[in-house]
């Protein structure tokens, strides 16, 4: 409460509930262990999982020119990726909070059309006028 009129701060329940907020989601990295990082950091480590996940599975054909090709693909892979990461590291943070939005828009869509549909307004059909024109 504020001293000088006794009455409650506007923002004293939002920032209080941010606080909380940011307190768990702390506590929930440090018992995960394992901080997220940025966009870019995440798409570096998609790059080497897929990588690695590619040249495991065609090293198990045992034919070394496909195994030569995989390891080729995959460096290819990573010289593309690590310069676009290198130069524009926020850009990767932008295209995620984009499809973050873009995804509340659709589910907002969505639950929009849901609701239309549940409540009957979408099988109802408009009565439109017959003119006889005999």
């Amino acid at each position: 409460m504020s001293e000088a009129t006794d009455r409650p701060e506007p923002d004293a329940w939002a920032k209080a509930s941010a606080e909380d907020i940011a307190a768990e989601r702390a506590r929930r990295r440090a018992e995960a262990g394992a901080d997220t990082g940025s966009a870019a950091e995440e798409l570096r480590r998609l790059a080497s999982a897929v990588g690695a996940a590619v040249t495991d599975k065609l090293a198990a054909l045992d034919n070394p020119a496909v195994r030569m090709t995989a390891q080729g693909v995959v460096s290819q892979m990573r010289s593309v990726v690590e310069p676009i990461v290198d130069r524009n590291p926020d850009l990767f943070d932008h295209l995620a909070a984009a499809g973050a939005e873009l995804l509340a828009a659709y589910r907002s869509a969505v639950a929009g059309a849901e609701a239309r549909w549940t409540a009957g307004e979408g099988s109802k059909r408009s009565t439109a006028e017959h003119i006889d024109l005999d």
